[in-house]
């Protein structure tokens, strides 16, 4: 089961003025659950997205991509589940298309307004006509507080649906936040999440938005990661209807910008940590924490060696405090010039390894009650610099091999 995630209620996902969701059960790749979701978006409203970096991506990231970079403004996002319509060509592209076409034409505006998701199995044809015959169905349940049923849709192994509301006050105004995501397996983000969509009913202009999920999508989706794999389909997207009556925030120095930026991030966040705690057959959730390395990029290659050492992640399932896994992964994330004897390796609060070797103060019942918690934080400092960086990921159990082996059928 996910690891500390509380139950998701519907109630507890707010409305965004001048958005609305609607889902359909095409029977993708099976019957009788939700598997595609409309976002309809009120006119003027600004969009902004980041995509996987992996050169294999999806048919619907290109199109999505090139639909986002035209000057025509967004009105409705399509999402599928079930297949991922990646590794199929052109036919792939021409399928996502037909899928754009297909709900510009019941809602009256233009291909290039529509932009699509898919995900699930890679290498499939993308059953299009199962797609496109259902988008009335979920035109006809468009409703603003279908965010639950929203996050349900967009679920593939994901075992609970993901999603976070915050309301702040800008300038007067009530401003409200709301995400949800997806993820479980195949997850080391090298932009944003796998598939994650918030939206917001501030007013806020294109260029600070465009920032904003940039900003977003690094202190969150690209701290991740659960098995190392980057997805073909990857896409963070960040909404803002405008709609809540605040004065526009125009500039970064405009009063509530910082806000809205932190709150934003701050939904970011418990999403992105949602995926990991949701992580395929996840029982632990690791934070790595390493701080004192010379640049930011040398604290990350720390912090991913640990987070993506199979042997690392074994040992956090069983709950072996195996010191000698960890000291090694530090060795080889290609710190060159690196002083093992300057640093410290603490689990929670314990110290472990200082000057090169096993700390003289740590006893093995002290790593193995840290190890045994459903969270274990692992802190590292190399005490040659002044930056640092966290990254969040989980353990590697039986059942992450057999979620994965099993995935196709």
């Amino acid at each position: 089961m996910p690891v500390n995630i509380s139950p998701l209620s519907p109630k507890q996902l707010l409305p965004i003025a001048g958005l609305s969701l609607g889902t359909a059960e095409a029977g993708i790749k099976r019957p009788g659950r939700k598997d595609v979701l409309v976002i309809k978006l009120a006119e003027n409203t600004q969009v902004a997205g980041v995509f996987t970096q992996n050169r294999f991506c999806a048919a619907p990231v290109t199109v999505a991509r090139a639909h986002l970079a035209n000057a025509l403004p967004i009105r409705a996002l399509v999402i599928n589940t079930g297949n991922a319509n990646a590794g199929t060509g052109q036919s792939g592209i021409e399928h996502a298309q037909t899928t754009c076409t297909s709900l510009a034409k019941l809602m009256g505006c233009q291909t290039e307004q529509i932009l699509p998701f898919s995900t699930g199995v890679i290498m499939e044809p993308l059953p299009v006509e199962k797609i496109t015959a259902h988008l009335p169905q979920a035109l006809a349940n468009l409703a603003p507080d279908n965010w639950f049923a929203a996050a349900q849709a967009i679920m593939t192994t994901d075992i609970v649906p993901k999603g976070v509301s915050r309301q702040i006050r800008i300038n007067g105004a009530t401003i409200t936040i709301t995400g949800i995501a997806k993820g479980s397996g195949m997850i080391h983000p090298n932009m944003a999440t796998m598939l994650g969509y918030i939206a917001t009913d501030a007013a806020i202009a294109q260029p600070l938005l465009n920032d904003l999920v940039r900003y977003a999508a690094d202190q969150s989706f690209n701290r991740i990661t659960v098995d190392g794999d980057t997805s073909t389909n990857d896409a963070l997207i960040l909404m803002a209807t405008g709609q809540a009556g605040n004065m526009p925030i125009t500039t970064s120095t405009d009063p509530g910008f910082t806000t809205l930026q932190t709150t934003i991030t701050e939904v970011a966040i418990q999403l992105a940590q949602m995926i990991v705690r949701d992580g395929e057959g996840a029982t632990k959730f690791i934070t790595i924490q390493v701080e004192g390395g010379k640049t930011e990029e040398e604290c990350s290659k720390v912090a991913y060696a640990i987070a993506h050492s199979p042997l690392i992640k074994t040992a956090c399932f069983a709950s072996d405090p195996n010191l000698g896994r960890i000291l090694a992964a530090i060795g080889y994330a290609g710190i060159d010039d690196l002083d093992v004897s300057q640093l410290q390796l603490y689990l929670g609060e314990v110290l472990v390894a200082e000057h090169g070797g096993r700390a003289a103060s740590y006893r093995e019942a002290d790593g193995q009650r840290i190890m045994q918690a459903p969270e274990i934080t692992m802190h590292i400092k190399l005490n040659r610099g002044n930056t640092s960086t966290t990254v969040w990921t989980c353990d590697l159990s039986y059942d992450y091999v057999k979620i994965n082996a099993d995935y196709r059928s």
